[in-house]
């Protein structure tokens, strides 16, 4: 791995496959046959994976070549990357490391195993050697071109990627008497609330006691510093338990970029930024939603990053287009 200095920046990537029969035995461990096909959170789609962790690793190796390290975070499971970079960046292999939760975990042994992004990304400032600033990826989230620190870091304090939003007061309202009527006609343990993206953030700006506004972000890489992580939570370690709590995605946690978004202006940080991002879900689209999405990773240069997903959800004809345009982009050839 390479050397810490004042400047290093790490990039870690949480990853799943949710193929492996060991991790699906696992799951349905503690999910009963309704939960297993109703529980909000537990959508097969969050944990499958057609190896685009790889098309990430060798992103950010071609266009972020300052990385010091990457880590990939798992459970007890090795993407199959090692190959490709060894054809590409041979000099690089030792600088990816692959995370188990037990590391992040230690010493919270009792909230594993866990299904759930939230509760993973909460425990990232826990990486043994990790980077003071350091870059979150999912591992559906690629580079298309070159980036340099100053896209990530600024002055040394995060660039904060998304925008400002009132508070989703309409959508708590709605889901608050949604809530209700389905726990009339349903049983208690089926009346859990999917987990929304946006209602997660803003619980996050709501805990740090922002009222009219908060700071969204996107999919995007998304830069934040450990020490700001590591403070609140050694600080508010009953905060931290409570929300690894949930095995599975829940409609009441905290986003951990937020917090991280949240805490970075509290303290003073305004280095704003638009995503520069390219969003792509092709799932039941029409035939050239793919080559669309593309042209606009390709026409708008000041686009810098492309999040694909529910890959494993689109048709064959497009899951092969994607691959082909990562590929070209990559300047690479599928092994």
């Amino acid at each position: 791995m390479k050397t810490l200095t004042k400047n290093s920046i790490d990039v870690v990537i949480a990853w799943v496959d949710g193929e492996d029969p060991i991790h699906q035995k696992k799951r349905l461990n503690f999910l009963s046959k309704s939960e297993s096909e109703n529980l909000p959170g537990a959508d097969e789609t969050r944990f499958h994976s057609l190896n685009e962790v790889k098309y990430c690793v060798l992103s950010i190796l071609k266009f972020a070549p300052f990385v010091r390290n990457i880590f990939i975070v798992t459970d007890k499971q090795v993407p199959d990357f090692k190959n490709a970079v060894k054809s590409f960046f041979p000099e690089r292999l030792k600088d990816i490391r692959i995370v188990d939760h037990t590391e992040i975990f230690e010493g919270y042994e009792s909230f594993l195993p866990t299904f759930n992004s939230i509760c993973i990304s909460n425990m990232l400032w826990r990486i043994k050697g990790l980077s003071r600033n350091f870059v979150y990826f999912n591992d559906d989230i690629f580079l298309i071109r070159p980036v340099n620190p100053n896209d990530w870091f600024r002055n040394n304090r995060p660039v904060l990627r998304g925008k400002w939003f009132f508070p989703p007061y309409e959508r708590l309202i709605f889901d608050s008497i949604k809530h209700f009527f389905l726990g009339i006609i349903k049983t208690k343990n089926n009346i859990e609330l999917p987990a929304s993206f946006q209602v997660n953030q803003w619980t996050a700006a709501a805990l740090l006691r922002f009222k009219f506004r908060y700071f969204k972000s996107g999919h995007t890489p998304l830069a934040m510093d450990k020490i700001q992580l590591e403070t609140f939570f050694n600080s508010n370690p009953e905060i931290l338990k409570n929300n690894i709590s949930h095995r599975f995605r829940n409609y009441h946690q905290f986003n951990t970029v937020s917090l991280a978004n949240h805490l970075e202006i509290k303290s003073g940080n305004t280095n704003f930024a638009s995503s520069q991002a390219v969003y792509m879900q092709p799932h039941n689209r029409g035939k050239n939603y793919v080559d669309k999405k593309f042209n606009l990773c390709k026409e708008n240069l000041s686009n810098l990053f492309l999040c694909v997903q529910s890959l494993d959800q689109a048709n064959s004809s497009d899951q092969k287009k994607v691959i082909n345009q990562m590929e070209f982009i990559l300047n690479i050839t599928n092994e």
